[in-house]
Parts: structure tokens; sequence; C-alpha cells
């Protein structure tokens, strides 16, 4: 095995390259993990390129399946050759909200991409409880998919969503599209998606979504009296104010979109919240008990069997070569993307 890996380091934002490192060593209780995919969460783009990381330089990449290929002293539940999913937030499991059982919450936790180095490289140490072995039906492709998908069910799971409720998704991102599936498995009777972008709004209608909206207008002449559930994942200020106002009597919104900017309720909104008894609920990451949570379980189980899909929104497959270039574009909004995968070892 060689001694020297390449890796896509963030020296600093902006500052991102793709270079020579030494192949880290698992130590007791963690496994090497070969990379086989790494796919790019709108977080990564923000951090590589404007925010930056809690520590510096570090490999990015949280999104991330992989095969096992050493193991330290004291790792149980997958073996050599195995292929892996890798839950990228690392409980303390010592604070109140672990002892809970509500990881999501944890007090001091640890995080591949940003705390610590992710799987923007050829290969990544894991601790033993980070290790989720998926059925030889779940691709490698797919395993790095199941955190978004994970992250669209916590949140669904953060409602009453039932069977006849009627949902509105705003933003058909990977998390949206899989939120719309979600709803569409959990019973919903129909599912509006909001999208400013026409290709998304295709692939939300490839999902499952029954009616389609470019705009807030749009979306609110479709409402009628609300919406049971509303779903936003765009993380804008509109999008938050739009999904607030979607809501019917006693109806819910959950936010999974982090906005950059100010978020401020219209006066008309929040009139309609109050007298509406709307419920405004948060969503974070996509972890409960036992670790990872059911929500991990569920996605292995569904991608497994075939009921949630995920193909159709794989845009882009690339090498770590491409990677810089990638997040330039990706940030400047100059490409069309839904889910960009990185395959370490690959050429562009």
């Amino acid at each position: 095995m060689p001694e020297r890996m390449l890796a896509a380091v963030l020296h600093a934002p902006g500052d991102i390259r793709v270079e020579e490192v030494p192949r880290p060593e698992p130590g007791p209780g963690e496994a090497l993990v070969r990379v086989e995919a790494c796919g790019v969460c709108g977080s990564d783009i923000a951090r590589m390129l404007t925010a930056g990381a809690h520590r510096m330089p570090v490999v990015c990449g949280h999104e991330f399946s992989g095969r096992v290929v050493a193991a330290g002293r004291g790792v149980s539940g997958a073996s050599e050759g195995d292929l892996v999913t890798v839950p990228p937030l690392i409980p303390c499991r010592v604070c109140a909200e672990c002892q809970r059982g509500r990881f999501s919450l944890c007090l001091d936790y640890d995080y591949f991409g940003s705390r610590r180095d992710g799987a923007y490289a050829e290969y990544v140490t894991v601790p033993s409880g980070n290790l989720f072995t998926v059925p030889e039906q779940v691709s490698a492709e797919a395993a790095a998919m199941v955190d978004p998908a994970a992250i669209a069910l916590h949140a669904i799971w953060r409602t009453r969503l039932g069977i006849g409720h009627r949902v509105a998704v705003v933003g058909a991102g990977p998390i949206g599209l899989f939120a719309i599936q979600w709803a569409r498995l959990a019973g919903a009777s129909e599912v509006l998606a909001v999208e400013v972008n026409d290709q998304k709004l295709a692939m939300a209608q490839e999902a499952g979504a029954t009616q389609t909206a470019s705009g807030a207008e749009q979306a609110r002449d479709l409402a009628g009296d609300g919406y049971d559930v509303v779903v936003e994942s765009a993380g804008s200020p509109v999008t938050a104010d739009m999904a607030a106002s979607l809501c019917a009597r006693r109806g819910e919104a959950v936010f999974i979109g982090i906005p950059h900017a100010p978020v401020e309720l219209a006066k008309d909104t929040f009139n309609a919240f109050l007298r509406r008894e709307i419920t405004l609920h948060g969503a974070w990451n996509s972890f409960s008990a036992p670790f990872p949570g059911e929500e991990w379980r569920a996605t292995v189980d569904a991608m497994a069997s075939g009921a949630l899909r995920w193909k159709f929104m794989i845009t882009h497959e690339l090498g770590l070569d491409a990677l810089p270039e990638t997040m330039r574009a990706l940030g400047e909004r100059s490409i069309f993307s839904s889910k960009v995968l990185f395959r370490p070892g690959e050429g562009a």
C-alpha cells in the first residue's frame, strides 16, 4: 500500500490544492478506508471558497463511501473489503444530548471535512462507530448519497407528515429531491416542488412531484388553503419566508437549508404564523439512536430495495484533479449541477 496519496487540501478560503500528502494511519478503534465516492454538499462550496473550516489546512468532503482496507485494534462492525458509508458527525457520546440519543445535537462533536480531514482524498481514517456497512445491492455512488437522503428523512420526521397530506418542497437540490420521494413514500397525496431552475424542476417531477412552481406567486396560487407540511431546503431568506407563508392552518414548516443572510418574515407571513397556529421546525443533520439512527437504516434499506432513487440526480462524476476548478464553477453558478461526485483515483 502506498505511503502517500492525493488529496484536495484547503489551505485558506479559495486556496484549494490537489497535492500529494502522507497516507493516514489508522489508530486503535479506527479503520483505513479507500474512498470510492465523495459528494459535494452546499456547505462544502461556502466552506472552501469563502467561509473556511474550523482548522486549516484540512481535507474537506463529508458525504462519502469507501472500502475498508485496514483496521486498527478494536474495530468492529466492518471487515476488510466491506463497502461502507460514513456518518460524517462523530459524537462525543458522553454529553447530555448524546446520553438522550439525540446525536444531531451533540455538544462536543467532531466532523469529517471541517474539524478533521475528510474524503476529498484517496484514503481517510474512520472511527469504528462511524463504519456503516451497506448491502451488495447498494453501489458506492448510492452509499455516498446516504447522508443527504437521511438529512431529508430526519427533517420530515420532525413533522407529522402522513397519508393524504399535501406537501410542498422548496428547493430541488439533492436534499429536496430526496424529500419529495420520502413524502410520496409516507403517503402524501400531492407534492409541490418550488424551484427557479427549469432543469431542477424536471428532476423534481422525476422524483415524484405532482405539481411544480417556479416562484412564490405561482406557489401561493397553487397552495389554496395551504400545505400540511412544507420542507424548506433552499436556504435563502426569500424561501424561508415563502415556506412559512405556504402552510395551512395548523400546518408545519421544517427548515433544512442554511441561509447566509439575515432571515425576516414579512408582516403578512408572521400574522399567518400566529393566526393559523403554524409550527416551524429546525432540522440539523440526520442522526438519532442507536447511532447513526433509523434515518440511516431506512435510507439504506430504501436504496437497496429501489424504493428510493438516486441515479437521476448525478450530473458529474470527476477525479480529484478537477476539484478546485469545479468548486469555483459551482460557487459562481457557471455550470448546472445537481449531485456532483468526486471519484479519487479517476481522471477528470
